[in-house]
C-alpha cells in the first residue's frame, strides 16, 4: 500500500482552514484520520477540572450542619402530591425518621427519611429538580 503523502497534506490543511480538530477520509478501502495533537486543550480542560474539584471540596467544607442525602437517583419532590403541604420548611424541628422528602426513580415514590433530629437550615434542592445518589438535599442544624 502506498501512503498518498499529497492526500494527507491536503486533509492537514483543511484542519487548519477550517478550524477543526480532526478529519476523517474514506475511499473504496482506504481511510485517512487525520487530527491535531491538542495537548494544549487538554491542559486546559485538566486545570478547569481540578479548579472545579477544589471548588466542590472547598464548598463541602463551608456546609455546617447535618446534611441529608438521596439515597438514589431521581426527582426530588417536597409535598406528597402537587399542592398539598410540604413535608419540610426552613426552621422546622423535624425528628430522626421524619419524611423529608419524596424522590421518584421509576415511577415509584421513595420517601426519605431524616437520619437524625434537628431544625432545617437549609433545602439544597428545588420542588421537581433531578438529584444524584449521595447529593445533599438538606441540611439540618
Amino acid at each position: 500500500m502506498k501512503i498518498n503523502k499529497k492526500l494527507i497534506k491536503e486533509l492537514s490543511d483543511y484542519l487548519e482552514e477550517f478550524n477543526l480538530n480532526e478529519l476523517e477520509y474514506t475511499e473504496k478501502d482506504t481511510k485517512i484520520k487525520v487530527s491535531k495533537n491538542n495537548s494544549n486543550f487538554r491542559d486546559n480542560f485538566k486545570s478547569i477540572e481540578e479548579k472545579n474539584f477544589k471548588d466542590l471540596k472547598e464548598e463541602k467544607k463551608s456546609i455546617s450542619g447535618i446534611q441529608i442525602t438521596s439515597p438514589i437517583i431521581g426527582t426530588a419532590y417536597h409535598a406528597p402530591e402537587p399542592g398539598a403541604k410540604k413535608f419540610i420548611e426552613v426552621g422546622k424541628k423535624i425528628k430522626k425518621g421524619d419524611t423529608v422528602m419524596i424522590v421518584e426513580a421509576m415511577k415509584t415514590m421513595n420517601h426519605v427519611p431524616s437520619t437524625s433530629d434537628g431544625t432545617v437550615k437549609e433545602i439544597c434542592v428545588e420542588d421537581g429538580q433531578p438529584v444524584e445518589f449521595g447529593q445533599t438535599i438538606i441540611i439540618l442544624e
